[in-house]
């Protein structure tokens, strides 16, 4: 007997992969771009914010445009350098 295949799966793994994997994207991207611009913090801040919903939606797009699912699944290892960036201060005042 066959097994039963799920035509659903594509799109409920790219679903998931734009909502969870690109709000952590957007996150960390935020995070990042806010420690990166050379101005001031609330400046930097409002910049990166703003910025972030053309991210968001761009990464949204981006994963149903691509043809490959594991180019997708690739792109999410740039999160914790992007987290690494952004947090490492916090980071560092948990851990001193």
């Amino acid at each position: 007997m066959k097994k039963a295949s799920l035509p659903y799966w594509p799109v409920v793994s790219r679903t998931l992969a734009a909502i969870v994997g690109g709000y952590a994207f957007t996150y960390c991207f935020t995070a990042a771009l806010a420690r990166l611009l050379p101005l001031d913090r609330f400046d930097a801040t409002l910049v990166a914010s703003l910025v972030s919903f053309i991210i968001y939606l761009a990464f949204i797009l981006w994963v149903f445009a691509t043809h490959s699912l594991r180019r997708v699944a690739a792109s999410l290892v740039v999160i914790p350098p992007l987290a690494l960036i952004g947090f490492w201060p916090q980071l560092l005042e948990r851990l001193g």
